[in-house]
């Protein structure tokens, strides 16, 4: 892949605002060299400055540059199912969600799923994602296929269960292990690393101490495989994984003494969690998937994001899907903003950097990913959404009046949807939409000067 330059009016937060405050937030005009799909060279642009490098230059100054979007609670079988609303959890999953994920059991289905799912992805400006896949080995394998080629970053596995769900979706301990064994064989460190494996069982409600065991010497049988589940979501599961487990100190001990709480451990929603819950998560270096829009819809609470960061725990977004509100972590930023302002002074006063961060540079260092993408700095991945409203629309107008940096971001977080991403692009690769074409340019000046 051979260089390119692009300036851009770009956004990103190199550093954790709920550490350094909104000064994280880094807005500036740019050119960006990236070579080999990686960032190179980066510097501010002097205003008016056209030329800038020799070689192929594009020019997206005229919309607004973010990072790759980071999802890391999505779930692949329920792009069909979005928009049960009116139920709780529980209802929710045997009304809408579990007859829709057994049909992946016919693997054309399963192909068509996965395309409508990742291309969802890429065209709302996602350029990794944590994904939950189908309970179905053959269905995992098209996953992955089509995301081989799709060029996103995912992180995937096949769900466990044994109980309490539909039985076409139940396995049993040796069939777990064997084909859990062949996908991480064929997927695992696939596409030169764009592909991993996370363990996944469903929740603990599903799964009984057998196939908790299986996920234990699944997740150990590599040093460098993920795990993901769900966790204290709402209050009729968590009293009936009590009844299940009656041994274990809480809903985290079901998993943690299995071995499968660490640092390359996401837990989704986590909505009511106890102290010594986030004590261990902390301690382990675990991270929590906050899910707003779903857990709005599902009536499952108010996200306890002060307690979490508190103790220290990592915190990042997910879209969740088919409970939430679609593939734009744009609108999981605005409802995580309104949950806290919800909650008054038990809430945490989020400013636009710390949507974008949550949406972005805190879901990279969940996943262990932090020193390839998240920000737009030099050495990362150019791993980047391009956001260009249509002209004349509501956030066209609302960006060209903005008085500063972070209502502009405000604005995109507020009224972007994936309709207004023009184009996204993977380790420099683009992956869903159009970017302008790139001027082959050999400056004669530094620069120019704009009038003042």
């Amino acid at each position: 892949m051979s260089a390119v330059t692009y300036l851009a009016r770009a956004l990103d937060t190199p550093t954790n605002p709920f550490e350094d405050g909104p000064g994280a937030l880094r807005a500036e005009e740019v050119a960006l060299e990236v070579r080999d799909g990686t960032i190179v060279g980066r510097r501010a642009l002097v205003p008016g400055e056209k030329a800038v490098a020799t070689g192929e230059v594009v020019d997206l100054r005229h919309g607004v540059l973010l990072p790759g979007m980071v999802d890391t609670h999505v779930h692949f079988p329920q792009v069909r199912a979005i928009g049960g609303l009116g139920m709780p959890l529980l209802d929710w999953l045997e009304r809408c969600a579990l007859p829709e994920e057994a049909r992946l059991a016919d693997p054309g289905y399963a192909e068509e799923v996965a395309d409508e799912f990742l291309d969802g992805l890429a065209r709302a400006g996602t350029t990794t994602a944590l994904v939950f896949g189908s309970h179905f080995a053959s269905a995992v394998d098209a996953l992955f296929e089509r995301a081989e080629r799709s060029g996103l970053r995912i992180t995937a596995g096949q769900v466990l269960s044994d109980r309490m769900l539909r039985p076409e979706l139940h396995t049993d301990p040796a069939t777990a292990a064997a084909e859990g064994a062949a996908l991480i064989e064929r997927w695992h460190g696939a596409a030169g690393g764009r592909l991993r494996y996370a363990v996944t069982p469903r929740f603990s409600l599903s799964t009984s101490e057998a196939i908790l065991r299986v996920c234990e010497e699944l997740l150990h049988s590599r040093d460098d495989l993920w795990f993901t589940s769900h966790i204290n979501e709402n209050l009729r599961e968590i009293s009936t994984v009590a009844e299940l487990f009656p041994t274990c100190q809480h809903y985290l001990d079901t998993y943690a003494r299995h071995g499968l709480v660490g640092p390359r451990s996401v837990l989704a929603h986590n909505v009511i969690p106890g102290e010594d819950e986030l004590r261990l998560l902390a301690a382990s270096g675990a991270a929590v998937s906050h899910c707003p829009t779903s857990n709005a819809a599902l009536g499952s609470g108010m996200f306890p994001l002060r307690r979490h960061l508190d103790a220290g725990v990592q915190v990042a977004l997910g879209t969740d899907v088919g409970a939430g509100a679609g593939f734009s972590m744009l609108k999981e930023g605005l409802q995580a903003y309104y949950l806290q302002q919800l909650l008054g002074a038990e809430g945490v006063p989020l400013t636009p950097a710390h949507l974008l961060y949550l949406a972005t540079g805190a879901g990279a260092r969940a996943l262990g990913l932090g020193e390839q993408v998240g920000d737009l700095g030099v050495g990362k991945q150019f791993d980047a959404l391009w956001l260009v409203p249509p002209t004349g629309s509501t956030l066209d107008t609302a960006l060209r009046h903005a008085p500063g940096d972070s209502d502009r971001l405000a604005r995109i977080f507020v009224l972007g949807t994936p309709a207004d991403v023009a184009a996204t692009w993977v380790g420099g690769r683009l992956v869903a939409g159009h970017a302008p074409a790139s001027t082959t340019h050999t400056p004669r000046s530094t620069h120019v000067h704009a009038r003042t």
